[in-house]
This record gives C-alpha cells, sequence and structure tokens, in this order.
C-alpha cells in the first residue's frame, strides 16, 4: 500500500476511464477500405493515445488539411457507430472499466470546487459521445484534442488541465493507460499511474510512472483537509 497526497486528479479518456478497443478496431478496419495500404498491426501498436489528426495524417498519409479534418470526423463518427452497435448487440462496445465509479465518487466534491478533469487525445464530439454511451459525465475541466496544438506525448494537455483545475500540475495526479500520455503526465511534472489495460506491462513500464496498477479498482481517494490523499494497492515499483 502507497499513500500520497495531491491537489487534483487528471485522467485520460479511452483505456483509462473507458474501453473502446473493439469500436476502434472497427473504424480501422473501415479505412482500411479507402486506405488499404495501412498495417492494421502496426496501427493498432502504435497509435493508441496520440490524437485522430496526427494518426490520420502519419498511416494514412493524408496531407490536404481540409481532407484531413473532415476524416477526422468520419474516423470519430465510425468508432461511435460501432460503440453504439455492439452495445446494442451486448458486445460491450465502449464501457466503463473497472473501478472508475468508485473513484470518481470519491474525488467529487460537495463544495461545488472540482478537483477532476479529463484530458484525452480524442475530439469533443467523440469523447462526449464516449463518456454519455459509458454513462460517465463531463467535468467542468474537459480538455480535448482541438484544445491543444500539440498533443500527447508533449506535455500540453496536461499542463491546460492542470490549469483549469487551477492546480499547479506538479500538484496534480495523472492517470493514464498508454505510454505516450505516461509520458506526457511526467513531462507536464505531475505524478502518474499507469494502467495496464491497454499496453503491456513492459510497455507500462518503460514509460517510467511513478506507479503501475491493473486499473482504476486498485485506487482509492478521500478528501482531507488539505488536499485529495489517494491510496493505492501497489504492484509495482
Amino acid at each position: 500500500m502507497v499513500s500520497f497526497e495531491v491537489d487534483a486528479v487528471l485522467f485520460d479518456m479511452d483505456g483509462t476511464l473507458v474501453e473502446s478497443t473493439p469500436a476502434v478496431v472497427g473504424a480501422w478496419e473501415t479505412f482500411q477500405k479507402s486506405y488499404p495500404h495501412l498495417d492494421l498491426t502496426d496501427v493498432l501498436k502504435n497509435s493508441h493515445g496520440i490524437r485522430t489528426i496526427e494518426n490520420l495524417r502519419n498511416y494514412c498519409k493524408i496531407s490536404h488539411e481540409e481532407h484531413l479534418a473532415a476524416e477526422v470526423v468520419r474516423f470519430e463518427a465510425e468508432i461511435v457507430r460501432n460503440g453504439e452497435r455492439l452495445k446494442a448487440e451486448g458486445k460491450g462496445g465502449i464501457k466503463k472499466l473497472p473501478g472508475v465509479d468508485a473513484l470518481v465518487s470519491q474525488v467529487e466534491n460537495g463544495d461545488g470546487k472540482q478537483k477532476w478533469a479529463i484530458a484525452t487525445s480524442a475530439t469533443r464530439a467523440y469523447a462526449s459521445a464516449a463518456l454519455e454511451i459509458a454513462d460517465i459525465q463531463v467535468p467542468d475541466a474537459f480538455v480535448t484534442a482541438e484544445d491543444v496544438s500539440i498533443g500527447k506525448p508533449f506535455p500540453d494537455p496536461y499542463l491546460l488541465a492542470a490549469r483549469l483545475v487551477g492546480v499547479s500540475p506538479h500538484r496534480c495526479l495523472v492517470v493514464e493507460d498508454a505510454p505516450n500520455g505516461i509520458r506526457s503526465g511526467k513531462s507536464a511534472g505531475a505524478k502518474v499511474i499507469g494502467l495496464v489495460t491497454s499496453h503491456s506491462r513492459k510497455e507500462v513500464e518503460d514509460a517510467k510512472p511513478d506507479w503501475i496498477v491493473p486499473d482504476l479498482s486498485w485506487v482509492t481517494a478521500r478528501h482531507t483537509e488539505t488536499g485529495l490523499e489517494f491510496t493505492i494497492r501497489e504492484e509495482s515499483q
């Protein structure tokens, strides 16, 4: 067991709060029909945690900015469509990950001062839809792909999220599943929990989070007079 205190917590979304992998895989499979050169094994291994606009630019080789913007909308709409279809078929689709309800409930503060944020590489339209499908509230501090000019692994998303909750990033906890997101949180100066929900333990370890746990069911929080105290049933480090 390890305990520590911070002033706010900044969550990633996909792979941290929600599981959307089947819906994302379906979107890439659809896009492979338009871009047959796509190596899906490579894409699925390396694209997680990076903004869709950058993934489509890198993997689909789209250079025309208007076409790129339109394809971002199409790709993320396809994720939502797959998520809704899979959910209707009882196959999951986009769903809440273990421990999310309990931890968010523990973090929420009755005095109206919200001390948690979401910082995602997804667009606002997709992220809002995914959270609604998974039945997770959208916090006031909500950073999406459009809000930063440079995404993860650079620190910009988490620096902005910390600013929106009015807390120094050095007094924030970042919760991430993707190596790129872990690096983003670390470079912002935050403490980071790495989850083993979408990548191998070695990939998570290589990104050097402060702690590693299987999912959020291993983490609890409580409000103190001076901040938020987190307790982790520590698996590693």
